[in-house]
């Protein structure tokens, strides 16, 4: 696995990938809803039973591609079905793994509950903040100003792969919407991309100008213009 860590903001929205396939990962085979069996009705002690009155109707179930399922429906008017065991989520992530070996996503956004490797991926976000914050303020040195560029060309080609490989291996199993997050993630990284070699140009200008304001400073003792 690749030592360089996913940038957060002020280095961007690229969680918009890994923020919401990791949620898929861990619930996304969660959202269906577990429905009450309806209340017996009260026992009759006198008199003929009257015509017996369900309970609240459950919620419509839906179809497996998301639309209303008609025939649950009417069931579900008579007599509540049982709750529905949650199936898998359709991706199997160490299958990705070893598609993709070094992805960034696998490092800092695949799902862990495990408190050292969250305390190793703040420590790793952190790091390239400061680099960034270093970068904004032009204290970087040219070889920082490189490295943090080239570390945000690596989250966007890993989320690239990432997206495209998850939409080729299992795009006709997910849902549209998760299809949706993945192609959009796909195309602002791919914009991203483009932005970077101006972006890099620009920190290098900075950088150099203020080294050269630097160098006058000194070259007149320290004293204001």
């Amino acid at each position: 696995m690749s030592t360089h860590a996913r940038w957060k903001l002020p280095l961007g929205t690229a969680g918009v990938l890994a923020l919401a396939v990791g949620a898929w990962l861990v619930f996304g085979g969660q959202s269906a809803q577990d429905v009450a069996p309806a209340p017996a009705p009260a026992p009759v002690t006198q008199a003929p039973a009257p015509a017996p009155v369900f309970a609240s109707t459950p919620a419509v179930p839906r179809a497996k591609d998301g639309g209303l399922d008609l025939v649950g429906a009417a069931t579900a008017q008579v007599q509540a079905a049982p709750p529905e065991e949650p199936g898998p989520y359709p991706v199997d992530l160490e299958a990705l793994r070893a598609k993709l070996p070094g992805n960034l996503y696998f490092e800092m956004d695949a799902p862990t509950k495990d408190p050292e490797e969250l305390r190793r991926r703040e420590g790793v976000k952190a790091k390239w903040n400061a680099l960034y914050g270093k970068v904004l303020s032009n204290e970087a040195s040219e070889e920082e100003v490189h490295q943090y560029y080239e570390h945000r060309r690596q989250v966007s080609e890993d989320a690239i792969a990432f997206a495209t490989t998850m939409l080729q291996d299992y795009g006709d199993k997910l849902p549209s919407e998760h299809r949706g997050l993945l192609e959009l993630s796909v195309n602002m990284h791919r914009t991203r991309l483009a932005e970077l070699p101006r972006q890099e140009s620009e920190a290098l200008s900075r950088r150099e100008a203020h080294a050269q304001r630097q160098k006058e400073w000194r070259a007149g003792g320290g004293r204001q213009p």
